[in-house]
């Protein structure tokens, strides 16, 4: 900003520097400083649990079951008649823990077959189905 020291020289000009915004910027910071410091020493002391890494429970077991294109069902890489079905879910619901029954479905497989497997797997008191749409693997 620009002013006169003698109003009697027009030619000479002087420059200042204006402090409001600088103070105001200061002010602020100062505030902001003021309001979060007392919040940054706070803390809660807790008790927290403590945890291993080791695991508790192994994995239940589990039961491949596929059905391929042409319906034919195989348990655990084992051709399975349709006779067996019923006998092999129902042994698989007496183990105890019950063993996750893992489906693997071709897509062409009609629903109704599927179906039936659930049903089957329902009656007999298994809960954990899983469907999988990854390949098997190896």
């Amino acid at each position: 900003m620009n002013t006169r020291l003698d109003p009697l020289d027009d030619d000479t000009l002087t420059a200042d520097i204006n402090m409001t915004p600088l103070i105001d910027v200061m002010l602020v910071l100062l505030v902001v400083f003021m309001v979060t410091l007392p919040v940054l020493h706070h803390a809660a002391k807790l008790a927290l649990p403590q945890a291993s890494s080791q695991r508790e429970m192994p994995h239940a077991p589990r039961v491949n079951i596929v059905i391929d294109a042409s319906g034919r069902m195989s348990w655990d890489a084992r051709p399975l008649q349709e006779s067996e079905l019923r006998m092999r879910i129902a042994s698989a619901a007496a183990q105890s823990p019950q063993p996750e029954l893992q489906l693997y479905a071709d897509r062409a497989v009609p629903y109704g077959r599927v179906a039936e497997l659930l049903a089957a797997a329902s009656r007999s008191g298994l809960t954990k189905i899983a469907f999988v749409t990854e390949p098997l693997p190896k």
